[in-house]
């Protein structure tokens, strides 16, 4: 009954979701699969840290087919060059059973998640002290376009 209830909020969390917090949601998934891996690994679980691995990977996967490098430009390279170098470094968690590149792999993805919060509060404009809207329950419109986005 408990996991269903999770099951509907996140259902509903990632439908009404913008760009930015679907980025967040993604790397909050990928960093809750690297915890349980590591946790896998030192239980001895191989299966269900190998299956925790995976979704890792295909969280990565989805975030590097999201890029828009066109548009992105040196920024979104980079982010792809990341995503690459952390499923290389899950693979090699993988293949040794070992922790320390699961360690390294959670320890850049929460860097990652950070600067994401980060940037989604510098996304929407702030109200002015002096606006007659400061204070009010408006919500601002979004900064970027409506019709897609580019990491």
């Amino acid at each position: 009954m408990l996991q269903n209830a999770h099951d509907k909020y996140l259902e509903e969390r990632v439908l009404s979701a913008d760009p930015m917090e679907l980025v967040r949601i993604l790397y909050q998934a990928a960093i809750g699969a690297v915890q349980d891996a590591r946790r896998h690994l030192a239980a001895g679980r191989i299966a269900e840290r190998s299956r925790s691995i995976s979704r890792a990977s295909s969280i990565l996967l989805e975030l590097a087919a999201a890029l828009d490098r066109d548009r992105g430009g040196e920024i979104a390279d980079r982010l792809a060059a990341l995503y690459e170098y952390l499923q290389g470094k899950l693979w090699q968690a993988n293949c040794e059973q070992s922790d320390p590149p699961l360690a390294e792999v959670l320890g850049l993805l929460s860097t990652l998640a950070e600067g994401w919060a980060v940037a989604g509060r510098e996304v929407l404009p702030q109200p002015q002290s002096g606006s007659p809207w400061a204070g009010s329950m408006a919500t601002p419109e979004p900064a970027y376009a409506s019709g897609g986005w580019s990491l």
